[in-house]
């Protein structure tokens, strides 16, 4: 994987499994540790609702591949990839200290200088994100495919830091 000074390849899961279709990112964070594809330099994380927590993870990462429900406007269950630029990284203003999401996170990384240098978001646009215990179908149906695609962008990485190592030796 290509690494940048600060490091590792993360994969880093989000959501809450008791909240539907929220947990889509978890779901599939379980699918890519049982494969036994992910290769032993990438880390995996179940980053669950932390919030600010998780900026020391995102900001040690070189390369960073997050997974989550992504709510874009599209039909339920449509596939979503967005890549670093196209990531929404803002501060609003908030009701209560405790209401941060991924967007103040990145934000903040970003102000600090320590927005990883290649970043991914793979999702798909959730159909209910109520109280309950289990994904939609149409949501579900797209958790191996997500997986894939988060195999398919770690080997994309791989394969160029195999050519600059070429390119350099």
């Amino acid at each position: 994987m290509i690494e940048s000074e600060s490091g590792q390849t993360l994969v880093l899961a989000l959501g809450n499994p008791l909240m539907g279709d929220d947990g889509f990112g978890l779901a599939v964070l379980d699918v890519l540790r049982r494969t036994g594809l992910v290769p032993s330099t990438v880390t995996l994380m179940d980053g669950g609702t932390w919030g600010m927590n998780l900026l020391p993870a995102i900001e040690a990462a070189g390369q960073l591949i997050l997974i989550d429900a992504i709510k874009v406007g599209a039909e339920p269950g449509s596939v979503v990839r967005l890549v670093r630029d196209q990531l929404p990284r803002c501060f609003s203003h908030k009701i209560s200290p405790h209401q941060m999401d991924l967007r103040e996170v990145l934000a903040l990384a970003e102000l600090r200088g320590h927005l990883p240098a290649e970043l991914v978001a793979l999702g798909v646009q959730p159909e209910d994100v109520s109280f309950r215990q289990s994904l939609s179908p149409v949501v579900e149906a797209k958790v191996g495919m997500v997986a894939e695609l988060t195999l398919r962008q770690l080997a994309e990485w791989e394969d160029r830091s195999n050519l600059l190592a070429v390119a350099i030796a």
